[in-house]
């Protein structure tokens, strides 16, 4: 078998020398197998654990392996029917009531065991698809960031499937605003353990000073971030802000797999997943010694590039229509119509804030919409002259965040929690945020 977990088989037969004949043959080709007497305690032993496959006998006292088959529903493992007793008939309406397939005793082991495996490579298959159904529904935002038809956008989506259950390291790089924490969250949703703790870190807020007390721990004191966050994913956002000495402590947590809490002369095993991101040029940011090589190195074994707006124009319509759609249900109004006014705006707007600056414009449309006005070409309009642009692209960064963030508490009325999801980040970067950017919280108000 090539999957690391043994299959799983559930017996049902009242003869026991068949019973253990069959719990011998397929124990000896590595499957774990079960095996009970009667059908009437297959209910019981499918409450406690889904095997991957059911073999039953047909004729057995009280109830029948075709009355089994009638008594399982959509989410019971495959059956496969076996009996010394069978005919051509009885296999025919087998199969069309449900049966995966029908074996007559007495049988060839090598056919049985083929036809077993092939109704467990079934089994696993259907219940992997509804577990990757199950996680995109829980999703946060990735429906979003990624909707679109353009062929960026469906090969960004492969690979987030592609990766999400392999341990590799990634790299994510785009502009602001174009979801790289987000992304983040959709590979640890989607990986082996989406329960397990998500550590978000902005590298820019990281000391050099309490690093190591805050993220590794004290000998008897507080646990570190890192160690609670032990068996899930490190997110590491603005990797080329990250202090020099903080990357080289990184680092060595990344090679070595542990950490030394502060007091403490025993290093304590850690096991994260590393997930970093950037909107800067990091073969820059290494040439201009602000973002160490060899933490580079361990940092993009994948590299996933999120294209900017401008760059997916024919994705526009439909992510304003998803976003108008989504705040008018949030906002209980009706869903403002796209006139060709808007639709040239959409198209000639450069998108400096990407799907983040367009999910905002489509909710300060819906806004002006309850006031019974509104267009996108307002919606699209800046509140700052000419004369207030900053000389630097990092001064341009800021004071266009610090405006979104603004107008987001302002349209959510100070809930931080609805404010964050509307600007498509967590809760701690919002805070930091606002923090590092000054922004008076009641001002606002």
């Amino acid at each position: 078998m090539s999957t690391a977990r043994p299959y799983s088989i559930l017996i049902v037969d009242d003869d026991a020398s068949m019973r253990n004949s069959l719990v011998d043959l397929i124990e000896a080709a590595g499957w774990q197998a079960e095996a009970v007497s009667r059908a009437t305690e297959v209910a019981h032993r499918l409450a406690e654990a889904l095997p991957d496959v059911i073999l039953s006998d047909v004729r057995m006292p009280g109830m029948s392996g075709l009355d089994l088959l009638a008594s399982l529903d959509g989410a019971a493992p495959p059956l496969v029917l076996i009996s010394a007793h069978g005919d051509i008939p009885m296999a025919v309406k087998a199969m069309q009531d449900g049966a995966y397939s029908f074996v007559e005793k007495p049988y060839e082991p090598r056919r049985l065991l083929t036809i077993l495996t092939h109704a467990a490579d079934q089994a696993r298959m259907a219940e992997d698809n509804a577990r990757l159904r199950e996680r995109l529904f829980r999703l946060s935002g990735l429906d979003r960031i990624l909707l679109g038809r353009t062929e960026q956008v469906s090969s960004l989506r492969s690979d987030i499937l592609d990766l999400a259950e392999t341990p590799a390291t990634v790299l994510i790089r785009g502009e602001t605003g174009t979801g790289k924490e987000l992304v983040a969250r959709a590979l640890h949703d989607l990986g082996a353990a989406p329960d397990a703790p998500f550590l978000a870190l902005n590298c820019a807020a990281l000391s050099e000073d309490r690093f190591e007390a805050d993220m590794f721990g004290t000998k008897d004191g507080a646990e570190g971030r890192l160690r609670a966050a032990n068996g899930g994913t490190l997110f590491l956002d603005e990797i080329c802000t990250c202090p020099l000495p903080v990357q080289a402590k990184l680092l060595r947590v990344i090679e070595d797999k542990e950490v030394l809490p502060v007091g403490a002369t025993k290093p304590v095993p850690v096991s994260l997943r590393i997930i970093s991101a950037t909107n800067e040029d990091v073969e820059q940011a290494v040439a201009d010694d602000r973002l160490r090589a060899d933490l580079l190195f361990r940092l993009n074994t994948v590299e996933l590039v999120l294209p900017p707006l401008r760059q997916r124009r024919d994705d526009l319509t439909l992510l304003a229509t998803h976003f108008l759609n989504h705040s008018a249900r949030l906002y209980e109004v009706a869903v403002p119509d796209l006139s060709p006014d808007d639709l040239a705006a959409l198209m000639s707007h450069d998108w400096p804030g990407n799907v983040r600056e367009l999910r905002n414009a489509c909710e300060r449309r819906v806004l002006a919409a309850r006031r019974g006005g509104g267009s996108m070409v307002e919606a699209l309009r800046t509140d700052s002259g000419v004369s207030d642009v900053p000389d630097t692209l990092r001064e341009a960064v800021a004071a266009f965040e610090r405006e979104l963030i603004g107008k987001a508490i302002q349209a959510h009325e100070g809930r931080m929690d609805a404010t964050a999801e509307a600007l498509g980040i967590g809760r701690r970067t919002l805070n930091e945020k606002i923090v590092k950017l000054g922004l008076d919280k009641g001002a606002l108000l």
